[in-house]
């Protein structure tokens, strides 16, 4: 069995008898988990995006073939396919808004940066989208003030009590604009895993 997502193996706390495959997609309102099911001999076809069952197919007689669905608050187009392999095999695959995931999760890195905020107890997401200026918390548009700095610019906003702020930054030709989350004062290390 070939896969493009992570192979759960049986031992797993998310046992499920047809688990053959799951993705993490990066979206503006945070990480996605993307769980597929297929049952080789009864063509079951199970989807289920962040635990939640979204389509279940019994008893399908064509084993190939693809599966629509959105994600995310944004309304993301996923199209999960199932493809033949020798020996009675399958290679299961996901495509983001036309795009491998893969090269989807490329680009979102490209245009957008993100970082995990832990504050009062509470786990915010900030995403910054680059090409358009929006500020994104917990997936909802929050409104900002924008200033220019001896250093660049700032987009002032605030959520939950908490005054934030991004500054960008030219460090170099070579490393292009830099920015950077601040907290109340403190800097807010990126979130490597939505990158």
């Amino acid at each position: 069995m070939a896969l493009s997502g992570n192979l759960v193996s049986k031992g797993s706390s998310q046992d499920r008898s047809d688990l053959v495959a799951f993705w993490s997609v990066p979206l503006l309102d945070g990480v996605h988990t993307v769980e597929f099911e297929h049952g080789g001999t009864t063509g079951k076809r199970v989807i289920r995006v962040d635990g939640k069952e979204i389509l279940r197919r019994d008893w399908m007689f064509k084993l190939v073939g693809e599966e629509k669905f959105t994600l995310g608050k944004q309304g993301a187009k996923c199209e999960l396919r199932v493809d033949p392999l020798p020996h009675f095999a399958f290679a299961y695959s996901l495509l983001v808004d036309g795009k491998p995931l893969e090269k989807f999760t490329e680009k979102q890195s490209q245009t957008t940066r993100s970082w995990a905020v832990l504050a009062q107890g509470k786990r915010y997401r900030v995403v910054f989208e680059k090409q358009t200026l929006n500020v994104w918390v917990n997936g909802h548009y929050v409104e900002t003030e924008n200033i220019f700095i001896d250093e660049g610019s700032e987009m002032s906003f605030e959520f939950e009590n908490l005054k934030a702020a991004i500054r960008a930054t030219s460090v170099d030709r070579k490393q292009g604009v830099v920015h950077q989350l601040f907290v109340d004062g403190n800097l807010i290390d990126e979130d490597e895993a939505y990158c």
